[in-house]
């Protein structure tokens, strides 16, 4: 596959596919290009409804520029902590952002998780957040509120008093929990209906079964993240967790091992 960065006329050929309404994967295969080139090509500069051609390949030229302004010189310049690559850091933190984008989630509240969890630490200051990202203030604190009301951010106080913003081993479980429970109102919402349209009705019949998936489900996920929950706090080289044996402690025969 090509590497570098998409040109103009291949930007004109996204913005044709997306209007022919093409999946993101037969666009990446006209091009030649990896499907994640394309899905953040297209979630950083408009979506799938707004993207323009133009305006993206201005706005990527504009990127590259603050890019070399902003780059530190020396022999030193391409290695960043622990001897990583600076730039291979960064995209990696678009393409982490860019997912979560086409998961939903609006993207300077992508932005601001990406740069969170990808921070060693797991917790930034709100001027931390404006310097790596960029950004304004305002910018930040609406994105910390998204964030925390989805339960994927907590705020705490450091030893300078200085509110800090983290993102711990245990956010993805407090976040799979807030996001289960968040569908118990749909449910009750759905079975009030029932009573209103009536249980013999088509209408009450689909809203019923509505009910009855969605509480499956969310029963479902709450128990799945139970279960799960140890492996966020695995540690690297420290092995399975409890949930591991828990599961894995028999062979593929199904009796256990001698």
């Amino acid at each position: 596959m090509p590497g570098g960065r998409l040109t103009q006329p291949e930007r004109q050929q996204i913005a044709l596919g997306l209007a022919d309404g093409l999946a993101y994967a037969e666009i990446a295969r006209h091009l030649d290009r990896p499907t994640s080139t394309v899905t953040r090509e297209v979630m950083r500069n408009g979506g799938p409804t707004g993207y323009r051609a133009d305006l993206a390949h201005r706005a990527t030229e504009r990127r590259a520029q603050r890019r070399r302004q902003s780059a530190p010189r020396g022999p030193a310049a391409a290695a960043a902590a622990n001897g990583r690559d600076t730039e291979a850091v960064r995209e990696f933190e678009e393409t982490f952002a860019t997912v979560m984008m086409a998961s939903g989630m609006p993207k300077m509240m992508a932005r601001v998780m990406a740069c969170l969890t990808l921070s060693d630490s797991g917790s930034l200051t709100a001027s931390d957040l404006v310097q790596r990202l960029q950004v304004s203030p305002a910018s930040v604190s609406k994105a910390i509120t998204y964030l925390e009301g989805q339960a994927f951010v907590r705020r705490e106080r450091d030893d300078r008093r200085r509110e800090r913003y983290v993102v711990d081993d245990d956010i993805w479980y407090q976040s799979m929990l807030a996001s289960a429970r968040a569908l118990t109102q749909v449910i009750e919402t759905a079975r009030q209906g029932v009573g209103v349209l009536g249980h013999e009705s088509p209408a009450g019949a689909r809203l019923e079964n509505i009910a009855r998936f969605l509480d499956f489900v969310s029963e479902s996920t709450i128990r799945a993240a139970e279960q799960a929950r140890e492996v966020l706090h695995t540690k690297q080289g420290s092995g399975r967790t409890e949930g591991d044996e828990a599961a894995g402690g028999q062979d593929g025969d199904g009796d256990t091992g001698a």
